[in-house]
C-alpha cells in the first residue's frame, strides 16, 4: 500500500517508521523544509524533553480532552521509550517524570529517527511543500509548490501547528484538512511568554525566581502553578509561566499573582525582618530582603511598595514593612498579552477531533485520511506531554489498516 505523510516532524517521522515497519507499505514522507525535525531540535532548550512518565489525559487540553486516551493507552510512555530504545537512543528520567536523551542533546533524537527512515521502502523528500490535496478513485493526489504530483492510497497529515513560526510552524496543515471537508477551532498560542506592565519587570530582565503562581480574571482563579519564573523586559517567562499561559491566551483581562515565599508564613517573615532591622539599623531599605530574594527582585519589591531604597531601616514605618511582606507574597501583574505564535512552543486549538476516530486517527469524513500531532485540537502541559502525544499519535496512525476507503 502506498502511504503519503505530509510533515517530517516528530509525529510524521514516527508515523513513517511505523508504516514502514512491516515492509509491506511504500512510504512517501514529504517535508517542506530542507531538513527533518527542525522544530524538534529546539525543544527543551535544545535538550528535547521527549516524553513524561506521568502522561495521561489529565495533562491534555482541547474541546474533547479524552480524545487522546486510546493513543496514550496504545503507546504509553514505556512503549514509546521501548520504540526509541530499538532505535538506539539512551534516555534519562529527571524531576517530574521528564525524560531526556542521555546525551542531553536534541540532535540525538532527530538522528536516530533519521537513521530509522533510511530504509528501502521509505522515500523522503525535503523541500516539498504540499499546496493541494485532492481525492481520487484510488486514494489521494498531492501537489507541491513546484507543480509535481504524488499519488497515495492513504494520507497522514502531520504538518504540525502554527506555533514556532521561525522553526517552521504554519497554517498549511489546517488549510489542507479544511480543503478536504474538516473544520478547525480558533487557534491560540500555548506554552508562551506573557507580557505584563513593563514598569515593574523591566529592571528584572534575566532574574529567575521560584514562586507560586495564580492566574485570575475578575477575582476568579483560572489556573494555578508553581515553579521557576524568568523575568524579561516585556514580562515573564519560564516553565511555571508556560503552564498558565494557555489560560491567559484564551481569556482577556487576566491578572498574574506571584508569591515568592509560598513556604513561609507572613508573620514569620515579618518577625525575621524586624530582627534584621534591630541588628542592622544602618542598612537601607534596598537591602532589607537581601538573602531572602534575588537582590534586584528584593529592591523592586521595596520600590513597588512606594519606599525609597535609600530609606534607613530605622525610618521604616510599620505599614511600609507590612506592605513589603505582603508584596513578597503577592506581586500582582496584569497580563497585557503574550508573545504570539512566534514565541509559542505549542498551538492550542486545531482540527476538530470529533471528526476523527480516536482508536485509529482516521477521518470520519474522508476514509483513508489520518491526522496526527499538533494539527489536531490537542495540546499538552509543559514537560514532555506534547511530544508524547506526537509519538503516540504518529505510531498509532502509522499502523494504517488494509481496508476499503469506502468502509
Amino acid at each position: 500500500m502506498k502511504i503519503a505523510i505530509i510533515g517530517a516532524g516528530a509525529s510524521g517521522m514516527a508515523a513513517a517508521i511505523a508504516a514502514a515497519a512491516s515492509g509491506a507499505n511504500e512510504v512517501l514522507l514529504l517535508e517542506r523544509q530542507a531538513r527533518v525535525g527542525r522544530k524538534l531540535l529546539a525543544t527543551g532548550n535544545g535538550r528535547c524533553n521527549l516524553t513524561n512518565w506521568q502522561a495521561d489525559p489529565a495533562h491534555y487540553h482541547g474541546s474533547y480532552p479524552d480524545f487522546v486516551k486510546p493513543a496514550l493507552e496504545a503507546f504509553p510512555t514505556a512503549k514509546v521509550l521501548d520504540f526509541f530504545q530499538t532505535l538506539g537512543l539512551y534516555t534519562v528520567t529527571e524531576d517530574g517524570g521528564r525524560v531526556y536523551p542521555y546525551s542531553d542533546q536534541a540532535n540525538s533524537v532527530v538522528d536516530v529517527l533519521r537513521f530509522a527512515l533510511d530504509r528501502q521502502n521509505v522515500e523522503l523528500r525535503t523541500g516539498a511543500e504540499i499546496v493541494g490535496v485532492k481525492r481520487t478513485e484510488t486514494g489521494f493526489r498531492l501537489k507541491d509548490q513546484s507543480g509535481e504530483s504524488y499519488e497515495a492510497e492513504r494520507l497522514i497529515v502531520a504538518c504540525g501547528g502554527a506555533a514556532g513560526t521561525k522553526l517552521g510552524g504554519g497554517l498549511s496543515g489546517y488549510q489542507l484538512l479544511r480543503s478536504l471537508g474538516h473544520h478547525c477551532t480558533k487557534l491560540y498560542p500555548s506554552l508562551v511568554q506573557l507580557k505584563t506592565d513593563p514598569a515593574l519587570v523591566r529592571g528584572l530582565k534575566g532574574v529567575r525566581a521560584n514562586a507560586a503562581l495564580k492566574l485570575t480574571i475578575r477575582d476568579a482563579v483560572l489556573a494555578e502553578g508553581r515553579g521557576e519564573v524568568q523575568f524579561t523586559d516585556y514580562g515573564v517567562s519560564g516553565p511555571a509561566v508556560f503552564e498558565l499561559s494557555r489560560a491567559a491566551a484564551t481569556a482577556e483581562d487576566t491578572v498574574l499573582h506571584l508569591n515568592f515565599l509560598p513556604d513561609y508564613r507572613a508573620e514569620d517573615l515579618l518577625s525575621n525582618l524586624c530582627i534584621r532591622m534591630s541588628r542592622f539599623p544602618r542598612l537601607e531599605a534596598g537591602d532589607l530582603l537581601t538573602g531572602i530574594l534575588h537582590n534586584r527582585l528584593g529592591r523592586m519589591v521595596v520600590t513597588a511598595c512606594g519606599v525609597k531604597q535609600s530609606t534607613p531601616l530605622t525610618a521604616l514605618r510599620w505599614e511600609e514593612l507590612t506592605a513589603i511582606v505582603e508584596k513578597c507574597r503577592e506581586l500582582v501583574l496584569p497580563v497585557t498579552g503574550n508573545m504570539g505564535m512566534e514565541g509559542a512552543q505549542v498551538t492550542a486549538g486545531g482540527i476538530v477531533t470529533k471528526e476523527f476516530d480516536p482508536e485509529t486517527l482516521q477521518s470520519r469524513i474522508v476514509p483513508g485520511l489520518y491526522a496526527v500531532g499538533e494539527v489536531l485540537d490537542v495540546d499538552g502541559d509543559c514537560g514532555g506531554f506534547n511530544l508524547q502525544w506526537a509519538w503516540a499519535s504518529g505510531l498509532l496512525a502509522g499502523q494504517v489498516r488494509q481496508t476499503s476507503r469506502n468502509e
